[in-house]
């Protein structure tokens, strides 16, 4: 027959796995007036599965959806919160892989590195840069945002701001704020530099159209034919002869994960048909239009063109 101590142990191990994404930490059950002794029983028995040093998987349950990023809290202490691309990910904001490391940001304790944890450690984690999705500590979004301009690419950062914006996890103003506490970190200038773009006037379709025409003109290349279908899609411009595509792509933040992936997805089909595709933005337009029209300029002679 079982004791009331043990009731009591178990009880207390369940109820803190029911918060916890089914992980446990053995400095919490210490601090719970649990002994080491009772926890190296469970152990043995197979009760507590260990996952990372001192941290434990409880019982025999299903891994839950958020197990991994909570174990790799516990394993780095109380000071400790998913970051970086883990973050970005858990809110929706990035794809990450499901198997990869964890990206933790640490504020004190031991730093050393651990298997399958990826830590950044900081002087500080301030309260408002961390919150909870699941029961998880995991970094603000404003605060995932700027952590990911330091690691990610240009596009991927773009596409994670876009995200975070039209899913209202987080306004421009967050992000401004942000930027402003911390504005000599790493990635601080990428981010404002793709934050000023939102600040520049929204073009028309057909502004768009005027000011990549008048381009191609000084330039002294073929006009393309504008606003017509390859199939079923309808394009920006098209050579037909040389089978080259440009298409003008209004701000990231207009736009979210159903327009990217629709974009890309038509970018794929008319590369299987034998087109090239180019993708220009407002921006590139405006500020870089030699890039542009020697981007355009190559692929119509790749095609035999002038």
């Amino acid at each position: 027959m079982r004791s009331q101590g043990t009731d009591r142990v178990d009880w207390i191990i369940g109820d803190l796995a029911d918060r916890q994404q089914g992980v446990v930490a053995s400095w919490q059950l210490l601090a719970a007036g649990i002994s080491a002794d009772a926890i190296f029983r469970r152990v043995e028995r197979g009760l507590l599965r260990p996952i990372h040093r001192g941290v434990y998987m409880v019982g025999h349950r299903a891994e839950a959806l958020y197990a991994r990023q909570m174990a790799a809290v516990l394993a780095c202490g109380r000071a400790a919160a998913v970051s970086h691309r883990s973050a970005a990910a858990m809110m929706g904001f990035l794809p990450y892989p499901a198997r990869a490391n964890v990206w933790i940001t640490q504020a004190r304790g031991d730093h050393r590195k651990r298997p399958g944890i990826r830590v950044h450690a900081v002087r500080v984690l301030r309260p408002r840069e961390v919150g909870r999705l699941a029961g998880v500590p995991l970094t603000s979004p404003a605060r995932t945002l700027l952590d990911l301009a330091a690691v990610v690419t240009g596009e991927q950062l773009e596409r994670a701001v876009a995200e975070a914006l039209v899913s209202r996890r987080v306004s421009t103003a967050e992000l401004r704020e942000q930027l402003q506490v911390d504005r000599g970190r790493r990635g601080a200038g990428r981010l404002r530099r793709l934050l000023d773009l939102e600040a520049e006037p929204a073009f028309t379709r057909s502004e768009a159209e005027r000011r990549f025409l008048r381009l191609v003109r000084g330039a002294g290349l073929p006009q393309p034919l504008a606003n017509v279908r390859v199939g079923s899609m309808e394009v920006d411009f098209l050579w037909p002869h040389q089978r080259v595509v440009v298409e003008i792509d209004g701000r990231a933040y207009h736009s979210g994960s159903r327009a990217f992936e629709r974009d890309r997805a038509r970018d794929n089909e008319l590369q299987l048909r034998d087109y090239i595709v180019l993708r220009f933005t407002w921006s590139q337009l405006t500020r870089r239009a030699p890039l542009v029209r020697d981007r355009v300029h190559h692929a119509l002679q790749r095609r035999g063109g002038p």
